[in-house]
């Protein structure tokens, strides 16, 4: 909802293309991993490991979205890029979050601990 609102914040002050496009293209992906995961299909296509792409995919948001949002909070054309830069930076701490409950939700290695016994 919050890449929803930084969209129709850009694209109702006409904001520059850069701004749209990156929070048009959040949104997207954003509606997309939620199919994704609300049809199970992380489940039946097992060519991918999802919850790895979904950090990669936070990760890649959130240094997109601190460069233009920065820009658009200091740019400030009106009122709308500028509340459409502080809704970008608020996702941006959304998404750092979704990366870290993610990377914690994930364990690739073994059990942490001793896994052999001491001799």
């Amino acid at each position: 909802l919050v890449a929803l609102a930084t969209l129709l914040c850009f694209v109702a002050s006409g904001a520059h293309g850069a701004y749209t496009a990156l929070a048009g293209m959040e949104t997207v992906i954003t509606v997309l991993f939620l199919l994704l995961y609300l049809l199970k299909l992380d489940a039946r296509m097992r060519c991918l490991f999802w919850p790895l792409a979904d950090i990669i995919n936070s990760v890649i948001a959130a240094l997109f979205l601190l460069v233009v949002c920065l820009f658009a909070i200091i740019i400030k054309t009106n009122k709308g890029t500028l509340a459409g830069g502080v809704l970008g930076l608020i996702l941006l701490v959304l998404c750092i979050v979704d990366m870290v409950l993610l990377c914690k939700k994930i364990n690739l290695g073994k059990a942490r601990g001793r896994s052999a016994p001491a001799k």
